[in-house]
């Protein structure tokens, strides 16, 4: 049943899933952790942890803006990089 699903998905979107996977376990490994490890107490690890996601949401945010522009403004990149 599930393959039936997954042949009706475009392969963009299985590489952007992949991605996005990626990305969250890069974050996870050079970020999350080591905020977690360096403190000893809950409520500490709780704030970390909190502070942690937070830099990860603004990180999409970023994301997200940076690929409005490039949509939005698209003919006129390619036009600055055809005169030169």
């Amino acid at each position: 049943m599930i393959v039936y699903a997954i042949t009706g998905i475009g392969h963009q979107y299985v590489l952007y899933a992949i991605a996005a996977a990626i990305c969250l376990v890069v974050f996870v490994t050079l970020i999350l952790v080591p905020a977690l490890s360096s403190y000893g107490r809950v409520w500490e690890k709780a704030a970390a942890s909190f502070l942690a996601c937070f830099v990860l949401g603004a990180l999409i945010v970023i994301g997200v803006v940076i690929g409005l522009v490039v949509v939005r403004f698209y003919p006129e990149i390619i036009e600055f990089l055809e005169g030169l």
